[in-house]
């Protein structure tokens, strides 16, 4: 029997931190910072045809999980931005979903490799430079109703990064078996 939520979940769900030291956000933003780098080496022994293979029955396939990967940091991005520069904006959430059915997210993927590429060195030198006080700013997500501190963002993202890196791993074991 499959084990869906396993095959969802490969890394577990992630959890809000209560405490985080300076280790945890050093780790984590060198997770972000090599997810580029290791989807991108995954993508090197891919057969063409493995972009379209899946990661489990009915759910997202190689292709769509790394412009959704593009899409998904882009935003966060751009919330940490805004976090910065506004007291507790008010973000704009999306419907992922349904972007990863949209022509973009169904075509080549070098441009979302390259997007991940160019906006991680720019993330990775914006987490990097926060302070203490920077890293307790937060946004509020609506669809959540809660405030969001940045630092416990980074831990999301970087679960985030390895949640979907396993996904593209698991969708190589199955080489096709979920399509």
């Amino acid at each position: 029997m499959i084990d869906i939520e396993k095959l969802k979940y490969p890394v577990g769900n992630f959890s809000w931190p209560t405490e985080i030291t300076l280790a945890d956000l050093d780790k984590w933003i060198s997770e972000i910072e090599a997810f580029p780098s290791l989807v991108s080496a995954e993508m090197g022994d891919l057969p063409s045809d493995g972009l379209d293979w899946r990661y489990r029955p009915d759910g997202w396939t190689i292709r769509q999980v790394i412009h959704h990967c593009a899409d998904s940091h882009f935003n966060s991005f751009v919330r940490f931005k805004l976090a910065l520069t506004e007291d507790n904006p008010t973000i704009k959430p999306y419907e992922e979903s349904l972007w990863a059915k949209l022509p973009d997210s169904l075509g080549p993927i070098e441009s979302s490799l390259s997007i991940l590429t160019g906006l991680h060195k720019r993330w990775v030198v914006l987490l990097r430079s926060l302070d203490r006080q920077s890293l307790g700013a937060t946004y509020f997500h609506p669809e959540q109703n809660a405030s969001r501190r940045l630092d416990g963002t980074i831990g999301l993202y970087a679960w985030h990064c390895n949640h979907h890196l396993a996904h593209i791993r698991q969708a190589k074991e199955a080489q096709g078996k979920y399509n």
